[in-house]
């Protein structure tokens, strides 16, 4: 049913990465920027309590100590919250006050740090210099970076899949989203009923007659937004539109009024300088999911550094027992449609794969998902990393690229995908985790796959803090009392 989607989810991965490598040579620019900014701070502080006469009783283990949560700071909250993802199109003022603000958090950050962990030779003067030094050469190269993220955006990469409801009166909205590339986005195609609009964009554009096809364009592509440009809004193809996109988690946008909707989050937010209405049926309470994504990457980076040990071990019994890779690694379906790379440690034979095809039969799980309770392929200590849940761990570096959350729904492989019912889509309107409601659940491969689809949709449709959590506390307690299967 969406073999296009997937092939879409393909080439958007490959822009995507493409993006993703500027970035980190920015990041890499900026990590040895910061990095330099802290004896640039060290020198500024030691003169300035010098010219008042105060001795700073610097002690070089504490600060060491500091440098490292400084740079750990800054790559959490710049990557989450400040220009991981540099802004479509925002004024240069407006980035500045942007970059203040999360700049001034972390200002806030350093404190707490210095308080939590009693770094009494640390002067509160030296990280209010700190802040001020590392932004101001950030903020500089920040500016470099989005003028030339601007060009690669305005070059088609990168883009929004949008398709436009239109009329006779949208033309001046088409031609801007045509001509202003750097907002990021891109037309797939225009549904309309105006032959002014098929005449003028038909040559360019796939045209599509009435929106009663939406629901076939939206399981067949990977679209992100559909956006209603029309001069009039017909409230009845508004919340039949609505509902259609909210089955599998498309975000729907409104340039004019909107009837009432009572299930649905709609809300009104600035779009390229202009006021829109944009209903969004997935988790979109900004604060808890920057405090979401910022505990992903601190708990993932922690949990990487202190588990290194415990990693390397794995690795060597893995290798010890028998031949191939340490890592398993299998492209995996995420955020609508988009594909990446899942990393896990292998816990089967190496040509597991082949054998795949032989026990189909013995499928314990019904729908599309393959799961064996004894499955041949596992290996011995595969079986215990399965059942402690530590072959999963590896996906931690996926969390802290950004590919997946730490708790969502599980990501699936592709011949899966391809056998998904319509309402089943909308598990990918967010991010993939690696730990579900599923995954703590007991037996969790009796559970019939249609049980296990609503167990992901009931966790889009009621997420909070609070409960990723309690999945989180359910998930340590598999790890330790081997409760997995």
């Amino acid at each position: 049913m969406i073999k296009t989607y997937l092939m879409k989810g393909k080439l958007l991965t490959w822009n995507i990465g493409k993006e993703k490598l500027l970035m980190f040579a920015m990041d890499f620019i900026e990590f040895i920027t910061v990095l330099v900014s802290i004896p640039i701070a060290y020198y500024i502080t030691s003169h300035f309590l010098g010219y008042f006469n105060y001795e700073w009783k610097f002690d070089p283990s504490q600060f060491a100590f500091f440098s490292i949560l400084i740079m750990v700071s800054w790559f959490v909250l710049f990557r989450v919250i400040s220009m991981a993802k540099l802004p479509k199109a925002q004024r240069h003022l407006t980035l500045f006050f942007h970059f203040v603000r999360v700049n001034f958090l972390n200002l806030l950050v350093l404190i707490i740090l210095k308080l939590v962990f009693n770094l009494q030779s640390i002067p509160v003067i030296f990280i209010l210099f700190l802040v001020p030094v590392s932004m101001l050469i950030t903020y500089a190269i920040r500016m470099v970076a989005f003028k030339k993220l601007k060009i690669f955006r305005g070059n088609g990469n990168s883009l929004r899949h949008a398709i436009l409801i239109a009329d006779g009166c949208s033309a001046g909205i088409i031609d801007k989203f045509i001509a202003q590339k750097d907002w990021g986005y891109k037309v797939e195609s225009i549904v309309t009923s105006s032959g002014k609009i098929k005449e003028k964009y038909g040559g360019a554009f796939k045209i599509h007659s009435d929106s009663f096809g939406l629901k076939a364009i939206l399981d067949n592509q990977v679209i992100d937004e559909v956006i209603y440009t029309k001069n009039r809004t017909d409230e009845e193809e508004v919340s039949r539109l609505v509902e259609i996109c909210s089955e599998v988690g498309v975000i729907f946008r409104l340039h004019s009024c909107v009837p009432q909707s009572d299930p649905e989050d709609i809300r009104l937010k600035p779009v390229n300088k202009q006021k829109q209405l944009a209903l969004v049926d997935i988790p979109s309470n900004n604060m808890p999911l920057i405090i979401k994504n910022m505990a992903d990457i601190y708990f993932s980076l922690t949990a990487v550094i202190l588990l290194a040990p415990l990693f390397l071990i794995i690795a060597v019994i893995i290798k010890l027992e028998s031949r191939g890779p340490v890592f398993f690694k299998q492209e995996r379906i995420g955020l609508r449609g988009r594909k990446f790379r899942l990393y896990k440690f292998r816990t089967m034979v190496a040509d597991a794969e082949s054998h795949l095809e032989k026990l189909k039969e013995s499928n314990e799980m019904d729908g599309p998902a393959f799961k064996m309770k004894d499955d041949p392929r596992v290996t011995v200590f595969g079986k215990f990393l399965r059942k402690t849940g530590l072959d999963e761990f590896p996906q931690l570096i996926n969390v802290i690229t950004g590919e997946m959350s730490l708790i969502g729904p599980r990501p699936p492989i592709e011949s899966e995908v391809r056998q998904y019912e319509r309402w089943q889509l909308r598990r990918l309107s967010v991010k993939p985790g690696i730990t579900c409601t599923w995954q703590i659940t007991p037996n969790r491969n009796e559970v019939r796959f249609d049980k296990w689809m609503q167990l992901d949709l009931n966790y889009i449709d009621n997420w909070s803090l609070a409960g990723d959590l309690k999945l989180l506390f359910k998930t340590i307690g598999t790890i330790f009392f081997a409760s997995g299967r």
